[in-house]
């Protein structure tokens, strides 16, 4: 009941189909206006789709320049274990790393996998294709929303988001579940981290002790999400611009990247991407528990509004719009991936 509760009077944690309902009717506005409500497939040619539903995360790897992304390998699900050794030596990521569906959704079956034996487990169950990931080894993340309208030499940061692991400390007396009960946010994901920690969340963590349960910066996996749009600067614009002018035809979307310290990735210095997102990025910044739900309308249909302008753009530029018949079978294609890694 506590729980409910805290959902029911937090609206970050309400289905986005509830939240999404105002701007489903300036979706339709602009629907009418392109004459699809497929447009946003022009809005970053490069990427399938626009980056909106079925695009291949290592197709928008490989666009990206090598030196901002760490080691990434592609597994095809119906690839033997002893080919996924092999591909594991060769390209030479070490224990820990991270595995992630090739297709994914808000931070579904990704895993940090430590050993042979993890892996296997994960491959054996895995019915979709994924990805083999170096760790990444700057402590901070973030999510910078990025926009250039197809006309301009310039873009610009419409938003950052920091990110909160679901990180516990210790106190000597309580034990690892316990402590995730203390706070609703962790507590929401106890059934998830029970199946994934077992006995081991009934042992109790020495004081001062802390263990990030969750090493990866996603709001559905309990991360906390932090309004720092306030840290846009021309500093940092010129850093995420020069990257993005490097990525062909990208216009619209979200990087979410680690970085050592601030003053560093202003300077361009020691940071990398963790991936990025095309037409469907949310502007995260939204989900800062400090924002009210009108706040988080406005945004986002400033965000849909500047998808639909640059797809228009690139639809003048030559770029074509989704067929309605292709895009409904792609959106099908979406619903029966999400429905894979959602029941990992």
């Amino acid at each position: 009941m506590k729980l409910f509760f805290h959902k029911l009077f937090h609206w970050e944690y309400w289905p986005f189909q509830i939240v999404y309902i105002p701007i489903y009717f300036l979706w339709g506005y602009y629907a009418l206006k392109a004459r699809t409500i497929f447009f946003f497939n022009a809005c970053n040619p490069s990427m399938k789709n626009g980056g909106f539903v079925m695009d291949s995360k290592i197709e928008i790897y490989d666009l990206i320049p090598q030196n901002f992304y760490p080691t990434t390998k592609f597994v095809n699900e119906k690839m033997s274990f002893d080919a996924v050794k092999t591909l594991l030596e060769t390209s030479q990521i070490k224990f820990p790393f991270i595995v992630k569906p090739d297709i994914g959704l808000r931070g579904s079956a990704v895993k940090k996998i430590h050993s042979l034996d993890e892996l296997e487990a994960y491959h054996n169950k895995a019915n979709f294709d994924y990805l083999v990931q170096d760790l990444i080894p700057y402590p901070n993340e973030v999510g910078i929303f990025y926009v250039r309208y197809p006309n301009e030499r310039t873009g610009k940061i419409t938003g950052i988001v920091a990110k909160e692991f679901l990180i516990i400390e210790g106190d000597g007396c309580l034990t690892f579940e316990e402590l995730l009960k203390v706070n609703p946010r962790y507590e929401f994901q106890l059934k998830v981290l029970q199946k994934e920690y077992g006995k081991q969340l009934l042992e109790i963590l020495p004081k001062g002790e802390k263990r990030n349960l969750v090493p990866y910066g996603n709001h559905a996996r309990g991360a906390k999400f932090l309004d720092y749009s306030h840290l846009i600067s021309p500093e940092l614009t010129k850093v995420i611009d020069e990257m993005c002018l490097q990525i062909p035809e990208f216009y619209f979307g979200r990087m979410d990247l680690m970085y050592n310290t601030w003053e560093e990735l202003e300077q361009g210095k020691n940071f990398s991407l963790v991936e990025l997102n095309g037409a469907a990025s949310e502007p995260t910044h939204i989900y800062d528990p400090k924002h009210s739900l009108f706040f988080a309308w406005k945004e986002l249909a400033r965000h849909v509004t500047y998808m639909y302008q640059i797809s228009v753009d690139n639809h003048k530029r030559g770029f074509p719009y989704l067929s309605h018949k292709v895009g409904m079978e792609q959106y099908r294609l979406h619903l029966e991936q999400s429905n894979k890694i959602v029941n990992f």
